[in-house]
């Protein structure tokens, strides 16, 4: 693996069948792809000599509510948010409640130093450092035959 290369479960190849498919949403007034598209954030992806960064624009969310892990050099970011919102008064009472999460892959390059992966959230975007560090090629030896 050679870039940094976004792999989000809601990614297909049947997207664009899909798409077409769903397109008209006589019910709700739209497409219903577009819909579920709209809850993941958008991703920044940047690389310089020393680091690769990503941004994910994610407003609403506080540092706590973020779990970023990396496993089989795929780094996964997830966040989740419940809020409830009650409001009593003389005549009635009443109840709200909304649940936000999302959760977005990357593969990484070999040249990633998983280890020293920096996180820092901000005004709405989470921002991950991720320094780069040498690969080491393999030697190429031939085998000879007995």
């Amino acid at each position: 693996m050679n870039t940094l290369t976004k792999t989000n479960g809601n990614q297909s190849i049947f997207k664009p069948l899909l798409s077409d498919f769903f397109d008209v949403d006589p019910f709700f007034g739209g497409s219903w792809l577009r819909k579920m598209e709209s809850h993941v954030p958008a991703v920044n992806i940047a690389e310089n000599e020393k680091d690769y960064m990503i941004e994910v624009v994610a407003p609403g969310f506080k540092k706590d509510d973020f779990k970023i892990k990396v496993n089989d050099d795929v780094l996964v970011i997830s966040a989740e948010v419940e809020n409830e919102k009650k409001e009593d008064n003389k005549d009635y009472t009443r109840r709200e409640y909304s649940f936000n999460s999302f959760t977005r892959s990357f593969g990484l390059p070999d040249n990633v130093k998983n280890d020293a992966i920096d996180a820092v959230y901000a005004d709405g975007v989470l921002k991950l450092k991720m320094p780069k560090t040498k690969v080491e090629k393999k030697a190429i030896k031939e085998i000879h035959v007995k």
